[in-house]
């Protein structure tokens, strides 16, 4: 349809130019003939009237729009329905997005709370009358002249796509994945938590320039690791700020702030504690808060915040690393469009490498109880707090190749090893006394007793928590490769501490062969599971 319907619907209006344009409609300039008001005219894209269920629940919707009334939304001053035009008629602001300032002259942290914490108030406000947005990012708050922030497209997605993520065959997404929270993307029950979480996305991003997770991929991928994966910790920015992003864009809903309201007060209690319980005073920037949270921001900080902290935040702008986040679809008709859960598949499981890394742990666990080498026909246990009495002169200890103890005889008392000696061996060691054949020397004491067995179990579980620490990071996208790499001495360690534990404990022999065998088992086993858990 041309522009001369738009005109024809709208009589009372003067429309002008196009002013706007987005995957839910196009936005046109216009003044009211008779008040000489500036407004925005959205229109609709035509898969709303061709579709008479999406045509009932859009008008629904527009009457709920039109009783919104707060300082921090966009206020709907008409709709018309006619001549096959949906048409919403709303205050027309021309001083630019958050967007645009963001990726413009950037945001210091204030700003960027400051903001958030305006559009979490449109959005309470919202919520309390039945209204998700459910496309809440950047371009969609909007400046007035005098710097007031106002949130835009209520409801839009709703009406289209009854809160589903919608994708279309060629792979492109109804909305903004960047922002989309998981529970929306497969198209399950909505609440306030799925603004929440878009408007914890959009504050991540202002206050460190980039999204919760790595980019690549397109628009399906973007939104599959939303749903499946966690997002990454956000950097530079301090507790307890920090803490309260990341909460707010937990991957399941119950985790997150259970509305708009109770996410800035923690926000508004956060951002004041970091900048002075003045800074919204501070800001500049207009912002109508609930008393609840205006007294948050107001109330002293418990402990001081390191002044290097609050420098860094308030002094330094940041703006947007990405020119613009994917581009969505446009609706050009609902028969083009199937629900993202149809298309979005959990990530598929790496089984070579997971076999591998199974099979290769179980390995580095067995082969210390059947490699026993080839020991010495002869063992000698006792006591080694006391002397040593064997025949010779001059007595050698080592394990697996390792020199322990290199004494001499004492008259007739035999040899008696040094302190650090005693304390070390555990299980039993390889002895030789001047060129006689070599024999097993076992301690009676327990092995428990000694480093080579506390130690080898500490460094066994000291390796393994390291291991799962990494493999847990790898597998939430918290760390990349510096984890992978550094699973393989983790994996090394390992595999020593399992053959020295063993071989103490069963008393057999060490022997560096052995360990060589079970600390390569073990680097196999890290790195394999490792790269698996970066896949997964």
């Amino acid at each position: 349809m041309t522009l001369s319907s738009v005109v024809a619907a709208l009589p009372q209006y003067a429309v002008g130019d196009q002013i706007g344009e987005g995957g839910m409609g196009v936005v046109y300039g216009g003044v009211h003939r008779q008040l000489g008001r500036p407004v925005a005219i959205k229109r609709l894209p035509h898969a709303v009237a061709e579709d008479p269920r999406m045509s009932e629940r859009f008008e629904h919707e527009a009457r709920l729009l039109a009783r919104l009334d707060h300082p921090h939304i966009v206020p709907v001053y008409d709709y018309v329905r006619q001549q096959g035009e949906h048409l919403l008629v709303m205050e027309r602001l021309d001083g630019g997005t958050v967007w645009s300032r963001f990726s413009g002259d950037g945001l210091t942290a204030q700003q960027s709370c400051g903001i958030v914490l305006a559009a979490l108030a449109g959005l309470h406000a919202a919520h309390e009358a039945g209204v998700l947005h459910l496309d809440v990012k950047p371009k969609n708050l909007l400046f007035t002249s005098n710097g007031v922030v106002k949130v835009a497209d209520f409801g839009i997605s709703q009406v289209v796509s009854e809160g589903a993520t919608l994708v279309t065959h060629g792979g492109a997404v109804l909305g903004t994945p960047a922002y989309i929270a998981p529970e929306q993307a497969m198209g399950n029950a909505l609440s306030p938590a799925a603004d929440v979480y878009a408007t914890g996305t959009m504050l991540y991003e202002l206050l460190c320039g980039d999204l919760p997770f790595e980019r690549g991929g397109g628009p399906i991928a973007m939104i599959q690791k939303r749903v499946f994966q966690e997002p990454r910790p956000l950097p530079k920015v301090p507790e307890p700020l920090a803490g309260v992003v990341m909460r707010s864009i937990a991957r399941e809903p119950d985790a997150r702030y259970r509305n708009a309201e109770t996410f800035a007060i923690d926000l508004a209690g956060a951002a004041g504690h970091l900048f002075g319980p003045d800074w919204l005073v501070r800001l500049g920037i207009p912002v109508h808060l609930a008393p609840q949270v205006s007294s948050s921001s107001t109330r002293p900080s418990l402990r001081p915040v390191p002044e290097r902290e609050t420098v860094t935040l308030t002094g330094q702008r940041i703006r947007a690393t990405l020119v613009d986040p994917i581009p969505a679809a446009r609706l050009s008709g609902s028969s083009t469009l199937v629900p993202a859960s149809q298309v979005i598949k959990p990530p598929s499981t790496p089984w070579a490498l997971w076999l591998v890394a199974a099979l290769a742990l179980i390995a580095m666990a067995v082969v210390p109880f059947v490699a026993t080498g080839n020991p010495p026909a002869t063992t000698i246990e006792m006591d080694l707090a006391g002397p040593v009495k064997v025949d010779g002169t001059h007595l050698v200890v080592t394990a697996a190749g390792i020199p322990l103890a290199d004494v001499p005889q004492r008259g007739t008392e035999g040899f008696v090893l040094p302190g650090a000696a005693r304390w070390i061996i555990g299980g039993v060691v390889t002895a030789q006394v001047d060129e006689q054949p070599p024999f097993l020397l076992e301690s009676s004491q327990t092995p428990w007793l000694s480093l080579m067995g506390t130690g080898s179990a500490l460094l066994l579980l000291f390796t393994f928590a390291y291991l799962e620490s990494n493999l847990r990071a790898l597998r939430r996208r918290q760390t990349g490769m510096a984890a992978v790499i550094a699973s393989v001495p983790l994996g090394l360690g390992l595999g020593l501490a399992v053959w020295l534990l063993v071989s103490v404990l069963l008393k057999h022999e060490p022997t560096m062969s052995v360990a060589l065998t079970c600390g390569v088992l073990g680097a196999a086993a890290a790195l394999s599971a490792s790269l698996a858990s970066r896949r997964a």
